[in-house]
């Protein structure tokens, strides 16, 4: 790596070099306004605070078609008709985006990476010749794995699901494909390892036997949890919820519906969930209540940074501009201590007209400084405002007296019933919500 970022066979982002910082009075769209990565914040570097990764598949693979019409985007890296020499060329855009942009991680499912080959054997012949690679370029750059998956859901073969699949053979296959993704994320080094349920559901409710289904994904969890484990896998499971598309009904609607789930059949100790923020608005919520919901069960483990078009009911996948949503994010994740092996993956693309390899750059630099922006001024609000007082305040009642011995279980239904007759009509409490609104919004330019 002869300069300060990586090129390979030829460098692919030509009129891009290292993206520095240069402040928040800096019109330079090649230059970060907010994100410092040694700049301390509660007491880390904005680099350990939000670990980004780039994604590879919407990054490099997509090329911006959508049902009205054909791709885009400009890649120079996809032009070599042999499909393995191509992804060499890829691999080689990747890192030298990653090195650019100075991530320290990356995120790919196994297809995105290799080419899939016409059989089985062929996909992992390959599979495994791009983790060497890989590998290679992850020593020399210093770039990690924040985590790897296998791509069990666009292949026709998964056309009614992977692992809830009604046909056996098709479930094999899914196994087999799995398990080239972990041993390729061990090689790897992969501190976490993610399953997206792409087509675990269901189209039409009376042709499928549900329960039979929803037993058969927690065995196939079981089986992968058990195999990584025995192969040297220490990191986590992740499993990524998503309400709709490409079923009709997926299994993993939302954190809460993962959550049970996984406590249902004993898995919470080894999975935990991977928050995308999409996904989240197209499941009715936002994006904070999702993270709460997992903080709250000790189950967040990752986040997939982008945002959805409020518009569209679909998954737009843009990337994050929206301060406000970034900042309530990080204030769950700072409130919850932080991420532990997970991180912040842009698992975003540009628009389809956006087509040069310069906006990929720019759509990146901009989600990364919306985020550290976000990292500040959480930070400031979750250390210098009255809104964690306030929600102690709200809840005192329960402190002390009878509203503590309610939550420690010590009450009867008759108790409670005295205690209202004799506190009589409770005292009307504002919420405060246009105050602590405020707030926010006054903090967000305090940095």
């Amino acid at each position: 790596m002869g300069n300060d970022y990586f090129v390979g066979n030829r460098e692919y982002f030509p009129n891009v070099k290292k993206i520095k910082y240069e402040g928040k009075e800096s019109d330079n769209p090649f230059a970060f306004k907010a994100y410092d990565e040694n700049k301390i914040v509660a007491g880390k570097t904005m680099r350990d605070h939000l670990r980004f990764a780039i994604c590879y598949w919407h990054s490099f693979c997509a090329d911006g078609q959508d049902p009205f019409g054909p791709g885009t985007r400009i890649k120079p890296w996809d032009s070599n008709s042999d499909a393995l020499k191509a992804a060499e060329d890829k691999m080689d855009a990747a890192f030298e985006l990653f090195t650019k942009l100075s991530v320290p991680y990356y995120c790919f499912h196994d297809i995105d990476m290799a080419p899939e080959g016409s059989n089985l054997g062929e996909r992992e012949k390959n599979l495994n010749h791009m983790v060497g690679l890989a590998k290679s370029h992850q020593k020399e750059t210093g770039v990690k794995l924040l985590w790897g998956t296998a791509n069990v859901f666009s292949n026709p073969r998964y056309m009614n699901g992977a692992s809830t699949n009604p046909n056996f053979d098709v479930v094999a296959h899914a196994a087999a494909q799995v398990k080239s993704a972990l041993e390729a994320t061990v090689e790897l080094g992969g501190e976490n390892y993610v399953f997206w349920g792409g087509r675990e559901g269901y189209v039409y409710q009376f042709n499928t036997n549900t329960a039979r289904e929803l037993d058969h994904l927690a065995q196939f969890l079981r089986m992968a949890r058990d195999y990584g484990r025995s192969i040297g896998f220490k990191g986590t499971y992740l499993i990524e919820p998503k309400p709709m598309e490409p079923m009709y009904h997926q299994y993993d609607v939302d954190a809460q519906t993962v959550i049970g789930f996984l406590r249902h059949h004993g898995l919470e100790n080894d999975f935990k969930i991977n928050v995308e923020a999409n996904h989240a608005t197209l499941a009715g919520h936002s994006f904070a209540h999702e993270l709460q919901m997992c903080t709250d069960a000790g189950l967040l483990g990752s986040i997939d940074a982008n945002r959805g078009n409020p518009q569209n009911g679909w998954d737009t996948d843009q990337f994050p501009t929206d301060i406000n949503d970034a900042v309530q994010a990080m204030m769950v994740v700072l409130a919850d201590g932080g991420f532990k092996t997970g991180g912040l993956n842009f698992d975003a693309k540009v628009r389809r007209e956006s087509t040069t390899v310069e906006d990929l750059v720019v759509a990146h630099i901009g989600g990364m400084d919306t985020f550290a922006r976000a990292l500040i001024i959480a930070d400031n609000i979750l250390n210098n405002s009255s809104i964690p007082r306030n929600k102690i305040k709200r809840y005192a009642s329960f402190d002390s007296g009878m509203g503590k011995a309610f939550e420690n279980g010590e009450l009867t239904l008759q108790d409670l019933r005295d205690h209202a007759a004799k506190s009589g009509e409770p005292a009307q409490i504002s919420g405060n919500q246009e105050l602590l609104e405020n707030i926010i919004n006054d903090h967000m330019f305090r940095i």
